[in-house]
């Protein structure tokens, strides 16, 4: 399994619930856009709408040695899922105040799969807050190095 792209700000912005794997529908140019990792997925989400999922907004470069056949960068993307797994994941989406976003693409077996989660917004004392426990962790394991390093 190798990442191709991951949403960095994701985990920043949003309290992961539930993560999922689902397959998605590319063109050849895309997929060979996304072996040189031209892609972004910072604003990308993900819509249920008639019983199919989509991904909105991630934006894949075209491919720099394709021809007029080349594809749109910004298009919206079928996700590949049994229906199962979209009626729940419609269930968890339909609470307000969760969404659907994707984690990261990564190659599987050479098909091209995004981890998606059902996220609740953080508040931005949330934000400060996650902030804050990172920054005593780092100090905490930083005065074990130094006692660990002064017995030695």
């Amino acid at each position: 399994m190798t990442t191709i792209i991951t949403n960095r700000k994701a985990r920043r912005d949003y309290t992961i619930l539930d993560t999922i794997e689902a397959g998605i529908e590319l063109k050849g140019t895309e997929v060979k856009s996304l072996r040189n990792k031209k892609g972004n997925l910072s604003d990308s989400f993900a819509k249920i709408e008639n019983g199919q999922a989509f991904i909105l907004n991630l934006h894949i470069s075209p491919y720099e040695f394709g021809n007029r056949n080349n594809h749109d960068p910004i298009r919206t993307r079928k996700l590949l899922l049994h229906k199962s797994e979209i009626r729940k994941l419609f269930g968890q989406t339909s609470v307000k105040g969760h969404s659907l976003i994707p984690l990261k693409l990564y190659f599987k077996k050479g098909r091209v799969k995004v981890e998606l989660a059902i996220a609740e917004g953080k508040a931005k004392f949330d934000k400060r807050e996650a902030i804050k426990k990172k920054e005593d962790l780092l100090k905490i394991q930083r005065a074990k190095k130094r006692s660990y390093q002064s017995k030695i």
